[in-house]
């Protein structure tokens, strides 16, 4: 097989969205991810998979903290900013949980603390040991088959 009927097969999978934010030196970063899932209730620990090639790598492996953001499905234009795929964009404000950035409005914001790393194929998965939620009732932001969708309605 190929790596675009991998991609495409891998794409059949509905997902939500995510922004994974850290902070190092006062400065936020932070990166659209899909590749996550939570791994443990005890102790709530959470997974992210991070590109080789991604700078936030490197951010994520300085700071030892970080935040998932699941978007809502108002929250496009940020999935798309932090995807690289806006450049013309006003600067994006983040509020704090506890100790690390996230993004005001999201489904679930969930603080971790990296507890491990596995550097598997040409990604690192992160795990994070989670510090702290909060979550609201709006409706999330879904991808599937490389098109952003939303839940249908009763």
């Amino acid at each position: 097989m190929d790596d675009r009927q991998f991609r495409n097969a891998m794409g059949k999978f509905a997902t939500g969205v995510t922004v994974v934010a850290t902070e190092v030196e006062g400065n936020v970063h932070g990166m659209t991810a899909n590749a996550f899932m939570s791994v443990s209730l005890s102790p709530k620990l959470v997974v992210v998979s991070i590109s080789e090639r991604a700078q936030m790598l490197e951010k994520l492996n300085q700071s030892g903290k970080f935040s998932v953001n699941i978007l809502s499905s108002s929250q496009q234009d940020l999935s798309m900013i932090f995807a690289g795929q806006q450049k013309n964009h006003q600067e994006v404000k983040f509020e704090r949980l506890g100790e690390v950035p996230v993004l005001a409005g999201a489904v679930a914001q969930i603080a971790c603390e990296v507890s491990a790393a596995h550097i598997e194929g040409d990604h690192t998965l992160f795990i994070g040991k989670v510090t702290n939620i909060h979550t609201e009732d709006f409706e999330p932001l879904i991808y599937f088959s490389g098109k952003y969708r939303s839940l249908a309605q009763e």
